[in-house]
């Protein structure tokens, strides 16, 4: 079967695209039913993982180790949040993807120990090997590969690397964004069946710490609300999923899969990875949407002046459309 008729068969099976059903958000009523909703939904979901905390993969050294290795990113104010917005630029899509998914997670972790400093040497932060240049550069990766690539300059950006590779922190983001947010309109046209479900939000996540605004939308937003298990509080694996489609879907294995060296899944179907990056996509629906100006009001800010190079990017230009709030944000 070739790809075009693939694709065919995917969007033949998949239920047909259809607006948000959620409230809009120029009125303030509909603005508090949805915050209402976002915040009820990560309730249960962080009410789930405490409860199934001691299931989930801290049983074994690996997980500790990894979670020391790893320890400034949970640090108070490493975090920083976008006050500025992006949009993604479509003319930076790659023309093709990688046929095989070759990435590691071991490999990007080393990468990401290095760039942080940590790890059994407790070197100094803003390393870059030639090899951890060439992986975390490397074009036309997709999934989990271009999500981690996207994660070690987010990281840098964290930390303030500035030097060297990370004066192009920005283009990077941009270029993995871009894809990333194709992607998601790939998962979007096959009705996100189950096996796009994790990195669509893991994308939503990353992206929208990056600053990129129009991962935001609000049928996006209602999808991930639908996917939420009602009785458990989890996000994971659907309790029926259209065999067919399901069968379809391997084919594209190679733009949207993961083996999970650390994943958990649950014999109800709970999946401790999904639940997480869904709580972090709220968590940014929740962020912006705090933003989102009263009804018939705009922003009485000016837009700022595009970021330099002292958080670890080079000065955006117009291209880029910086901005304050965007129309398009939280669309149908």
């Amino acid at each position: 079967m070739s790809i075009i008729e693939l694709l065919l068969l995917l969007l033949l099976l998949a239920p047909p695209l259809k607006p948000s059903s959620l409230p809009p958000l120029d009125t303030p009523e509909g603005k508090v039913t949805i915050t209402g909703l976002i915040l009820s939904s990560i309730e249960r979901a962080t009410s789930f993982l405490k409860k199934r905390l001691p299931e989930i993969n801290l049983d074994g050294i690996v997980g500790f180790r990894v979670l020391e290795e790893f320890q400034p990113t949970i640090q108070p104010g490493f975090w920083k949040l976008p006050h500025v917005w992006m949009d993604t630029n479509t003319s930076m899509v790659y023309s093709k993807f990688e046929l095989e998914d070759s990435f590691s997670e071991e490999h990007s972790d080393l990468c990401l120990v290095q760039l942080l400093g940590t790890g059994t040497d407790s070197g100094q932060p803003c390393r870059l090997s030639d090899f951890c240049r060439t992986l975390m550069t490397k074009p036309g990766c997709s999934g989990y590969c271009l999500s981690h690539q996207l994660l070690f300059f987010l990281l840098a950006r964290m930390k303030g690397c500035t030097r060297g590779l990370f004066r192009q922190s920005q283009h990077y983001m941009n270029l993995f964004c871009a894809n990333m947010m194709d992607l998601n309109w790939r998962a979007e046209a096959i009705g996100y069946a189950y096996p796009t479900r994790d990195i669509f939000t893991e994308n939503i996540l990353f992206c929208g710490i990056s600053g990129f605004s129009d991962f935001y939308k609000l049928r996006w937003l209602e999808a991930i609300l639908s996917w939420q298990k009602p009785q458990e509080g989890c996000f994971g694996r659907p309790d029926a999923e259209d065999e067919e489609l399901s069968k379809a879907i391997q084919h594209q294995q190679h733009y949207l899969r993961r083996v999970k060296r650390r994943e958990k899944q649950f014999a109800d179907g709970c999946s401790s990875h999904n639940t997480a990056m869904a709580v972090g996509a709220l968590g940014g629906f929740l962020y912006i949407l705090a933003q989102y100006p009263p009804a018939n009001r705009e922003l009485q800010q000016a837009t700022p002046a595009p970021p330099t190079d002292t958080n670890g990017s080079t000065p955006a230009t117009q291209e880029d459309k910086i901005h304050t709030f965007h129309p398009s944000f939280l669309e149908s």
